[in-house]
């Protein structure tokens, strides 16, 4: 779809509008979190959304009972988009609003997490099951770096280490990455190293992974796109990507009992986002499909960094 300027402009000049695709050029949002910045009912903000998605300025995607939006603004029009919000003092105002819905976000996933610390393994987790886990491990040996993203306690990276030379847990979790770390000197593995850290801005150094896994952990994440450019940035030219996660599903519950930010990735739209970030060679597959209620579907997809 091609933009007209000048629509554009003449959207860009409503301060309503503006303040709304501000927030989004920082992070994906729904109307209910615009609502809770910006102090806004509803109908108003639903309606500066649709005229804004008209011309292409937004795009929505379904999570549950919400749609979230996600910034499409072009780099020329979103300098002038930038300039425009320094003249209005509730744009400031805004991203400080902003800030403290993603540390409410945050604080609340880690919560969920240091409260199952000690517990993975134990407890029913969507989407992990030792089926899952080894058609993902047929895919990963022989990898001499290995980054396991979002790792909880480090269940997979365990296995991992048996194999690699290194692997790196990153986890958000304090108490996670504590766990984890003592349970790796319990059953003697100095390969395996954990980090404190988010999968959206991950500790490791560009260009050193031979493989990237995202077991579980990229429907956890604020900003799934960020997330798997973070992957693409620490691999190594020829590494490879794993994700293990959940099809896309309706059980809306998952967001309260799981701290899910989203139900699951439909298979096509997956692999979409993986080649939208440069990675090539996107291959996913169904690979496991659970019998009882909600009856929730493991996803694999792998790609390659060239």
């Amino acid at each position: 779809m091609k933009l007209s300027t000048l629509k554009c402009l003449k959207l860009l000049a409503d301060p309503t509008r503006l303040r709304i695709l501000l927030l989004l050029q920082v992070h994906s949002l729904s109307v209910a979190e615009l609502q809770e910045i910006l102090g806004m009912g509803q109908s108003r903000i639903s309606t500066q959304l649709s005229l804004l998605k008209q011309e292409g300025l937004v795009t929505d995607q379904r999570s549950g009972k919400n749609n979230i939006y996600h910034s499409q603004l072009p780099e020329e029009l979103a300098a002038i988009a930038e300039q425009a919000g320094d003249e209005l003092p509730e744009c400031s105002k805004d991203q400080a609003a902003l800030r403290h819905l993603t540390r409410k976000r945050k604080d609340k996933a880690r919560a969920y997490f240091d409260e199952l610390a000690g517990k993975f393994g134990k407890n029913y987790v969507p989407g992990r099951s030792w089926k899952a886990l080894a058609e993902a491990l047929l895919k990963v040996m022989n990898y001499n770096v290995v980054a396991d993203l979002g790792a909880g306690e480090g269940t997979l990276s365990q296995l991992l280490a048996q194999r690699a030379k290194q692997v790196i847990a990153v986890d958000i979790s304090p108490k996670m990455v504590e766990f984890g770390q003592a349970l790796a000197v319990q059953h003697d593995l100095p390969n395996l190293e954990f980090r404190l850290g988010e999968i959206e801005a991950v500790p490791i150094a560009d260009g050193t992974v031979d493989l990237a896994i995202l077991s579980q952990a990229l429907h956890h994440a604020e900003e799934p796109l960020k997330a798997l450019s973070e992957a693409k940035r620490i691999l190594k030219k020829g590494g490879r990507l794993l994700i293990l996660d959940l099809a896309k599903h309706s059980f809306t519950k998952a967001h309260e009992l799981y701290s899910d930010r989203w139900l699951g990735f439909p298979e096509g739209e997956l692999a979409e986002m993986i080649e939208s970030v440069g990675f090539q060679n996107v291959e996913t597959a169904i690979v496991d499909r659970e019998t009882k209620p909600p009856k929730l579907q493991t996803l694999v997809a792998t790609a390659e960094k060239r």
